[in-house]
C-alpha cells in the first residue's frame, strides 16, 4: 500500500446535487424552491422581517462609542513593587517578561498601592499619582 493508491471506500463520498440544471438532473426548473415568492429568490436583506419594523430599529439606542478612546493595559504600583527589584528598568519588554501585561495594547501605570523601590520607568503614559509616587521613591521617569 502506498499513499498515492489510497482511496475512500465505495459509497463513502457523494457528489453535491446540482440544482437548477434541467429536468433530467432531478432538481430542474424551480430547483426545489417551490412556486414564486420571497423564498424563491436567492437572498433577503439582512435583518429584514417581512416588512415588520426590524429588531434593531425597535430596541432603544443608548450611549455612544468614542472613536478617539484608547484602551490601555493597566499596571498598578503594587504590582511593580512585587515584581521588580530596586534599580531595575521598567518598560514593555520587562513587564511582559514578568507576566504583568500581554498583547499589543499600550500600557499605563496607575498609582494604586505603594512603591518603596527606586525604579527606572520607561513607559509613555502614567497617572499623576503614579508619577509622584515613583519620584518620591527616588525613581526616574523617561518618557519615550
Amino acid at each position: 500500500m502506498k499513499l498515492h493508491t489510497l482511496k475512500p471506500t465505495e459509497g463513502a463520498r457523494k457528489e453535491k446535487h446540482r440544482v437548477g440544471r434541467g429536468h433530467a438532473a432531478g432538481k430542474g426548473k424551480q430547483a426545489g424552491r417551490g412556486q414564486s415568492g420571497q423564498t424563491k429568490r436567492s437572498t433577503v436583506r439582512l435583518g429584514f422581517e417581512g416588512g415588520q419594523n426590524p429588531l434593531f430599529r425597535r430596541i432603544p439606542k443608548r450611549g455612544f462609542n468614542n472613536v478617539n478612546h484608547i484602551e490601555y493595559q493597566v499596571v498598578n504600583l503594587s504590582q511593580l513593587e512585587k515584581a521588580f527589584k530596586a534599580g531595575e528598568k521598567v518598560n514593555e519588554e520587562t513587564l511582559s517578561s514578568h507576566n504583568l501585561i500581554k498583547g499589543k495594547l499600550p500600557v499605563k501605570i496607575l498609582g494604586n498601592g505603594t512603591l518603596t523601590k527606586k525604579l527606572n520607568v520607561q513607559i509613555p503614559s502614567l497617572s499623576l499619582s503614579a508619577r509622584k509616587a515613583i519620584e518620591k521613591a527616588g525613581g526616574k521617569i523617561e518618557v519615550k
